[in-house]
């Protein structure tokens, strides 16, 4: 979920993250509709997790006693990257100390790996080109400040359009698959 201007910070509610002063937490649920309903339901299908430690606390403390919205959420495993938190008795939970635990992950065999929220992981896997799919939610709003999706920049990627949906409330859901290198060219030619 982002906003226009690329901010990803506590979509979900006011006290979801406030941190660095940020105060419009919960920015995406008056644009919430049926259209936009459908979409998540068919992306929270059975995965394993890849979770930065931020949104894995948020997670941790939600999520157990809400499965009814989201089934399977507490079977799939939980891979968390962190150097500070070591365990949980969220059930499936397995923590990651730095790139080459998630390198490893990756090639691993076993079910997609979805990475939701999770604004500095994300920056580590952009920078690192291990980003296969991009799911990305656009909210038309602006919110000025706040952490944001390409923060710290991101390696030059091709992306290839292979689904988009536009929800009555203007949120435009598009989903990319990673396409190789930028191609460059003159445009007219």
């Amino acid at each position: 979920m982002i906003s226009l201007d690329g901010v990803m910070q506590a979509p979900g509610g006011p006290k979801e993250d406030t941190s660095g002063g940020f105060k419009y937490g919960g920015w995406t649920a008056s644009y919430f509709d049926e259209v936009f309903d459908k979409v998540m339901q068919q992306e929270l299908k059975p995965a394993d997790y890849l979770l930065g430690r931020k949104t894995f606390k948020i997670w941790e403390g939600y999520w157990p006693k809400h499965a009814d919205i989201w089934p399977g959420i507490n079977d799939g495993t939980k891979y968390v990257l962190s150097r500070t938190v070591k365990k949980s008795d969220w059930k499936n939970s397995v923590f990651l100390t730095g790139l080459a635990g998630i390198k490893k992950m990756k090639n691993s065999e076993g079910r997609d790996i979805q990475v939701w929220g999770s604004s500095e992981l994300i920056q580590l896997l952009l920078k690192n080109d291990l980003v296969d799919e991009i799911n990305l939610k656009f909210f038309p709003l602006t919110l000025g400040k706040g952490k944001k999706l390409f923060q710290n920049g991101a390696i030059p990627a091709a992306f290839t359009l292979i689904g988009s949906t536009v929800a009555p409330s203007g949120v435009i859901m598009a989903n990319y698959k990673r396409a190789g290198k930028v191609k460059t060219g003159t445009v007219g030619e």
